[in-house]
């Protein structure tokens, strides 16, 4: 009975969004009764959201009756929106912290949401299809089931609580700027520029093709696409990186989402990169990650992949080796701060799931992964 249950809270959250987006411009400063019987909801519902801080409805200094602009009724439907799919009101208040929000970013927050619950869905369908497969007479096994499920729960807590410790919303302004400075005992920077281009160089594209940039942030390796006759779309957490990356880059398409729940149904894109990102991802969420690539990249895709990396285990003990015996503490402590990941980790899984791979190191803790899917480049 799980399924059924999600997937009426899942019309109910397109019910919500459609409401709204065909009936709100007919609903300019209307009062409160008005406007829960356009959105489905309760005027004590909406009172609720208000004194919770999440809505700003004009009130008559006479009757203290609340008044509801457009910009107000948008809020209240995203709240609702949200609510439906079980976001708390504590991260319902984090997620729409800047009251000046316009349609376009409710939109955007929207379309996220209800991508990483229509991500979660088909999990659990995968889930049960394999449980159904293994309840065959001769084969059922409770621990087999058990298993699936408690593998299932863990893929649903990675989405739901990966959060940006790192609080790049802080870094967007200065961050373009940051990435040029030089001089550090530690500088992860280092062939910055010379990464990206070979980035560019290793893929191969035709015009048309659709190019995916996760973790886009200002847009210093998707731009490089757009002079390329091909449609970017650029993902990223950040609010902020989002909005330097439109204003540097406006014809690049930005949509809200990370690694583990990408805005992009299936088989959507020709070629996905990633540059100085996939680093912020433990090790066993870097795996859902490649499987939420896989997923959306077509057939005979590519992924194209710079991050701070080792080459295998080996290699990691011997660069943090020389480190301690330098005595450079800034570097130990930047690589323990972070997810450099194994490179031959990595290039095992893609070759596992039929890519054909090739590399390049550009220094001790810089590599570049390039897999084609399905045939060579």
């Amino acid at each position: 009975m799980v399924a059924p249950f999600y997937y009426f809270k899942f019309l109910l959250y397109i019910s919500v969004t459609l409401t709204f987006i065909v009936g709100s411009r007919e609903m300019i400063n209307v009062y409160i009764k008005e406007v829960a019987k356009r959105l489905n909801t309760t005027p004590r519902s909406i009172r609720f959201y208000e004194e919770k801080g999440l809505i700003f409805p004009e009130k008559d200094v006479e009757n203290d009756y609340r008044s509801f602009t457009e910009s107000d009724i948008l809020r209240l439907s995203t709240i609702l929106a949200l609510r439906e799919i079980g976001i708390s009101i504590s991260n319902i208040g984090k997620i729409l912290q800047n009251p000046e929000m316009g349609m376009n970013d409710y939109l955007t927050i929207q379309r996220s949401a209800l991508f990483e619950k229509w991500i979660e869905m088909k999990d659990m369908i995968e889930t049960i299809d394999q449980m159904m497969d293994g309840t065959d007479v001769d084969t059922y096994s409770i621990e087999e089931i058990v298993m699936l499920s408690q593998h299932l729960k863990g893929i649903k807590n990675a989405r739901k609580n990966w959060e940006d410790k790192w609080n790049f919303d802080e870094q967007a302004v200065d961050y373009d700027q940051n990435i040029k400075m030089h001089g550090y005992r530690f500088n992860v920077h280092e062939d910055y520029e010379k990464a990206l281009s070979k980035v560019v160089t290793s893929i191969s594209l035709q015009p048309g093709d659709i190019s995916l940039d996760i973790g886009v942030g200002t847009g210093n390796l998707g731009a490089k696409f757009l002079s390329k006759s091909t449609k970017v779309i650029g993902v990223d957490q950040s609010e902020k990186m989002l909005l330097i990356c439109n204003e540097k880059h406006p014809n690049m398409e930005t949509r809200k989402g990370h690694f583990l729940a990408l805005p992009l149904l299936d088989n959507q894109v020709n070629n996905v990169v990633s540059s100085y990102a996939l680093h912020h991802l433990p090790d066993s969420e870097k795996v859902l990650a490649f499987k939420e690539m896989d997923r959306v990249l077509k057939d005979e895709g590519q992924i194209c992949i710079v991050d701070l990396m080792f080459l295998n285990e080996q290699h990691r003990t011997k660069v943090i080796g020389d480190f301690h015996e330098s005595g450079n503490t800034e570097a130990i402590e930047a690589i323990e701060d972070e997810f450099y990941a194994d490179r031959s980790v990595l290039v095992d899984r893609l070759v596992d799931n039929g890519y054909h791979v090739e590399t390049h190191q550009f220094n001790d803790i810089l590599s570049m992964i390039y897999a084609s899917k399905g045939v060579k480049k």
